[in-house]
């Protein structure tokens, strides 16, 4: 099937309408972004939600709206170009637009 990278790694998703899950961030050359490991994932997004209550606390963000994740972390395998194929088979890389 895929050659996979020998270290597992994790990426956060989130489910969107017309995409259905997909990768919540990607890199600057449009692939995924991934971690070495669940503690660091999670991290990523505690810092996200810490940033969304700061927003909240100085006026720029409604209260619902900074208290939302909509984030989860699935374990993916890396293949060798930087894709990622998850748990269900789908695989995620760089968009050639």
């Amino acid at each position: 099937m895929f050659t996979v990278m020998n270290q597992p790694a994790y990426c956060i998703f989130i489910d969107t309408i017309c995409q259905g899950r997909i990768p919540a961030w990607n890199d600057e050359k449009g692939l995924p972004v991934v971690y070495p490991t669940i503690e660091s994932a999670q991290r990523e997004i505690a810092d996200d939600v810490m940033e969304k209550l700061h927003q909240f606390l100085d006026g720029q963000r409604d209260f619902e709206d900074a208290m939302t994740v909509e984030d989860y972390i699935l374990p993916v395998d890396v293949l060798p170009d930087g894709s990622i194929v998850d748990e269900d088979g789908n695989c995620f890389g760089k968009k050639d637009w």
